[in-house]
């Protein structure tokens, strides 16, 4: 896995959003210096677990699709072949 980037307006919102949830949440101020460098720790140490997790679910999604073409490609057969 390489690793994970983001521009700088999605870094910007999310920056925004840890801030706010450490307001909020938390009753503490937390600065946009110190927001960026959660959001590179949780993308370095916890991103692969989503990252994995994502995989995961797009692999039984298209597994459960292929059974559907397997079914569809078996109601096409030629009963006579």
């Amino acid at each position: 896995m390489t690793d994970i980037t983001f521009t700088a307006d999605q870094k910007a919102r999310m920056v925004s959003k840890i801030k706010s949830y450490f307001e909020d949440e938390l009753q503490q101020e937390i600065g946009g210096f110190e927001a960026e460098f959660l959001i590179d720790f949780f993308a370095r140490e916890i991103g692969p677990y989503f990252y994995n997790r994502g995989l995961f679910d797009a692999h039984q999604v298209l597994t459960e699709k292929m059974e559907e073409v397997g079914y569809v490609l078996q109601e096409l057969e030629n009963p006579e072949g």
